[in-house]
């Protein structure tokens, strides 16, 4: 499977990338899930569209998730 054009991230993928555990990860993807539901979108449990994670995670706002309570700066 050609990953390079991958539309979504796994919770597996993002425990990875970030250094945090499972559990996290999985909440990670509950809360920009939950985003996206209140959007009108249709989600995929276990797995964030790529963009929206990287929108989130580095973007403007610099939080990930109220409900989660991360910053990143």
């Amino acid at each position: 499977m050609n990953t390079t054009n991958k539309i979504y991230i796994t919770a597996s993928e993002l425990s990875e990338m970030l250094g945090v555990s499972m559990a996290f990860s999985y909440k990670i993807c509950r809360t920009l899930n939950a985003q996206l539901k209140d959007m009108g979108f249709i989600t995929i449990s276990g797995r964030v569209p790529k963009k929206y994670f990287e929108e989130k995670w580095y973007g403007m706002s610099g939080i990930i998730g109220e409900s989660v309570g991360r910053i990143v700066k």
